[in-house]
């Protein structure tokens, strides 16, 4: 038989207990080994069949059990510790707290997904595990983060695989009374609520639930309530499911009514509401018209709000292909905003946010991506390789600029140590090394031994080996129910043979089956009789992605191969359980992505802060962190005529690696059966690559790069009644119209004889028609450096030339000819933002040292100029000498 209705009730500890109950409401244990520690010594068989989750435990322990343990002065003694620890976290200052000058009280950071732990499963992939370790790094770190998304019943999904190979999803639901959440609640005991004014006179309703991630509070709203209609319960039934309409509710919920959440929270707990908003991906970009919104019913304008939204704003691009941006049709986008949804917004200024109105855009959809740019005055990709893909795919939104001038910046993703390290390679680092942080530990140090390193490797292995064949014969079960799983499941995999692994989102680009592409050879390498290799793959493809399904297809297929099926393993349903033991697992970490299709790939990360080794192409975070001695790259093809041709080349060389330099590293042993290479690069690895790849160094650069400056524009904007947020879109207006006046009428140079040589200084002079604009409006400057491919400026560099002085006669160089204009008052109405007159034709000057030798050339440009732009590019303004 089987129940109609389930749901989740809780136990109730003993009064002596109630630590445990405070322990597992706090989301730190998904990263704290000491608390699960006490959790599984409450009873090893329910921890392993709960999958390592406090509440669920809680519920399943015997009361018998409890009761022993509370008689037990030493058990609660030791969770009373673990309680005070907690606490003294929570309490005590960290490194935010250490920071000088002034820093923001609290930060938004907007999410459509986040994978904290396996027991709250609300992600898909690395954009969820990536918000999550954002989370848990900012905790540890004491930045003031509150975070938002949703709370979707049926999660992603569930993966299968069937006989014939072919991934089959299904759809848990959830109950949330049986996770670590609760309800946020008015004061009255009733559970807050927000809304939304829909078309057709409808409401959007949604509950906030709260989880404890450390010292972070993740909100995420819930639409299946009784307030909604069957239609809008739905609407966060599942992540990533729908398309349309049913994708924007999804994300107008997210920005808008997790504005309006976080407005709830401070109300009623009193904390601040924060200075900077942190949009992670275009999803959530809805946030900023709620808080412009919110501004026009202050009494500001459209723009001039807009100017206080964008200076706190911090949007980060997590794609580097246009097929992943959301993009709506307008039309949808217009009917949504014609509502009262976002009293003071018209819906003409809404469409023009997301407009693709520059070249090679469509006219037609409205771009999230698009929006989120233009909603945040600062952003950044997730690689240094990809800040540049992300320069050049949204460089039309800056007409003019070269792409080194998009004001995209990067700040290359991290992974959240504590989480991602295996407890065995912390506790080595503990009883060696003096710290269990894994990061800052001294892995060159001689106190620990190339052979017990080398044994906490082996163990990991031999981890992941188990749970490989755990998770097969389970998933035969679940399909076979009647049947006996096969025999050699029990020899499935090595734990003494050089094994390689390969977990991710199953998109085309991401090449799972390059592997493939020669089955034979790969055949021969995994079955070497002297150097054997093994494969561990896992990954979900989305249910919309039928190339991805085949693709998984393909692989399960040649893997069912009884001649290999000993060496090769497709796992499915992964998932944060399953890569906590796949990760450090795993000697080797292989990606292979078509180049420049990576954002930046964090599974790799995972690898090495646990010593392993990466075979990847030099694509995302790889591509400026490979050194040659912390694994190999596999050789682009870029030159190849097809996308065929490519995939045979970079195929061959990938097996060429395998082959010829991976095994032979790994099984090079010495007397005592040690790889002294292979040990060489692991303590590399470990030493270079695990402060540099944290989360911790990554949520830094965020705070000290992104936030902080958001938060002091925000408050310049803001301060004496949004002045500084008037007068700057007073200013923008101004220098807009009289833009098409502006431009470079002539460039002289002098200073050179016929053979120009390093240490020479050109001279510049450049005439320049302002189009009624002051001097002060403006920097005019010259752009120089190597010429290459014809005039292309390489690495360029940029000094501004010597502004017009007043009442200013025939300048010498370093000065400026104005004709005898008088332009003091010009340049008092510039900050007064009055237009006043100026000469017709300006005269900048200035000098540029000859520091390199080879092909030099130079131009000359104009850019507008404020103290409260973050960039000259922001306007997308800029006249250039022809």
């Amino acid at each position: 038989m089987k129940a109609i209705r389930r749901f989740t009730v809780r136990s109730v500890l003993p009064e002596s207990l109630s630590a445990l109950g405070e322990l597992a409401a706090n989301l730190r244990w998904a990263w704290h080994q000491p608390t699960r520690q006490i959790f599984a010594h409450i009873s090893p068989d329910d921890w392993a069949a709960t999958h390592g989750d406090p509440v669920a435990l809680l519920g399943a322990v015997r009361p018998e059990r409890l009761e022993q343990l509370a008689a037990d002065p030493g058990f609660v003694a030791w969770a009373d510790s673990l309680r005070e620890d907690l606490a003294a976290y929570l309490r005590e200052p960290r490194w935010y707290q250490g920071l000088e000058g002034a820093r923001p009280r609290s930060i938004g950071y907007f999410s459509p997904e986040f994978g904290i732990a396996a027991a709250l499963p609300q992600y898909s992939g690395g954009l969820g595990i990536l918000a999550g370790d954002h989370l848990k790094a900012a905790s540890d770190l004491g930045v003031p983060i509150i975070g938002v998304g949703l709370f979707y019943r049926s999660g992603y999904f569930s993966q299968a695989i069937s006989r014939d190979g072919w991934q089959e999803e299904s759809y848990p639901v959830l109950d949330p009374d049986g996770l670590p959440l609760s309800v946020l609640r008015m004061a009255d005991g009733s559970p807050a609520q927000i809304v939304l004014a829909l078309p057709d006179d409808r409401a959007l309703y949604a509950r906030i639930w709260q989880a404890q991630v450390g010292r972070v509070r993740l909100l995420l709203l819930d639409t299946d309530i009784p307030d909604n209609s069957d239609e809008l319960r739905s609407v966060t039934d599942r992540l990533y499911g729908g398309g349309g309409e049913h994708r924007l509710l999804q994300e107008l919920l997210l920005g808008i009514g997790g504005v309006r959440a976080i407005e709830v929270v401070s109300e009623l707990t009193d904390a601040p509401m924060p200075e900077v908003y942190h949009t992670n991906e275009g999803h959530a970009g809805f946030l900023g018209l709620e808080r412009i919104s919110t501004l026009i019913g202050g009494g500001l304008s459209f723009d001039e709000a807009l100017q206080v939204v964008r200076a706190g704003t911090v949007f980060t691009t997590h794609t580097p292909v246009p097929a992943g941006i959301d993009r709506f049709e307008r039309g949808l986008i217009e009917r949504y905003f014609s509502t009262d949804m976002l009293p003071g917004l018209e819906a003409p200024s809404v469409l023009a946010l997301g407009a693709e109105d520059y070249e090679g855009g469509s006219p037609d959809v409205f771009n999230m991506a698009v929006m989120g740019l233009r909603l945040g005055q600062r952003a950044n990709g997730v690689s240094v390789l990809h800040g540049e893909v992300s320069r050049g795919m949204f460089a039309g939104l800056w007409p003019g600029f070269d792409r080194s001038d998009v004001p995209i910046t990067s700040v290359t993703n991290g992974v959240h140590a504590p989480t991602w390290t295996d407890p065995l390679l912390q506790e080595l680092a503990r009883t060696k090394l003096g710290t269990g942080d894994t990061t800052t530990a001294d892995w060159a140090s001689d106190a620990v031994t190339d052979g017990e390193l080398w044994r906490v490797r082996g163990d990991m292995r031999r981890q992941l080996v188990h749970d490989a064949r755990r998770r097969v014969t389970e998933a035969w079960r679940e399909q076979n129910p009647d049947s006996i799983p096969p025999a050699w499941f029990q020899n499935l995999l090595d734990p003494e043979v050089l094994t390689i692994g390969f977990a991710r989102r199953v998109p085309t680009y991401k090449r799972l089956t390059l592997m493939l592409h020669d089955p034979e050879r790969l055949k021969s390498i995994l079955l070497n009789p002297e150097r054997p290799i093994q494969l561990v793959i896992a990954g979900k493809s989305h249910p919309a992605d039928e190339e991805g399904k085949r693709l998984i297809q393909k692989l399960v297929q040649f893997a069912s191969d009884p001649s290999v099926r000993q060496r090769i393993v497709f796992l499915p349903n992964y998932d944060i359980g399953m890569a906590q033991l796949l990760y450090p697992g795993t000697d080797v970490w292989l990606n292979n992505p078509l180049r420049l299709l990576e954002a930046c790939g964090t599974s790799g990360m995972k690898a090495a802060l646990n010593g392993g080794l990466n075979l990847s192409i030099l694509d995302g975070w790889w591509n400026e962190y490979y050194d040659g001695e912390n694994g190999w790259a596999i050789p682009t093809a870029d030159s190849a005529g097809d996308a065929a041709e490519r995939d045979a080349l970079e195929a061959e060389a990938l097996y060429d690696l395998m082959e010829n330099q991976v095994a032979p590293r790994f099984y090079d042993r010495d007397a005592d059966g040690i790889p002294q290479h292979w040990m060489q690069s692991i303590r590399h690895t470990l030493a270079t690559l695990s402060p540099e790849l944290s989360a911790e160094r990554m949520v830094r650069e965020y705070v000290q790069r992104l936030y902080i400056p958001a938060a002091t524009a925000e408050r310049a904007m803001t301060v004496d009644d949004h002045s500084a947020a008037r007068s700057l879109s007073q200013w923008k207006d101004r220098v807009r119209a009289a833009w098409p006046g502006v431009a470079v009428l002539h460039v002289e140079s002098g200073g050179l004889d016929d053979t120009p040589q390093v240490g020479d200084e050109l001279h510049v002079r450049a005439h320049i028609q302002l189009g009624g604009l002051s001097p002060h409006d403006v920097a005019v400057e010259v752009v120089y450096g190597q010429a290459v491919h014809g005039d292309d400026l390489s690495d360029p560099a940029v000094a501004e030339l010597s502004t017009p002085h007043a009442r200013s006669a025939p300048a010498a160089a370093g000065g400026a000819e104005t004709g005898g204009a008088d332009l003091t008052d010009a340049a008092a109405a510039a900050d007064a933002d009055e237009p006043a007159e100026v000469p017709s034709e300006l005269v900048y000057s200035g000098t540029v040292a000859l520091s390199r030798a080879g092909s030099f050339g130079y131009t000359v440009r104009v850019v507008p100029k404020h103290a409260n732009l973050a960039s000259e590019a922001e306007l997308g303004l800029i006249a250039v000498a022809h």
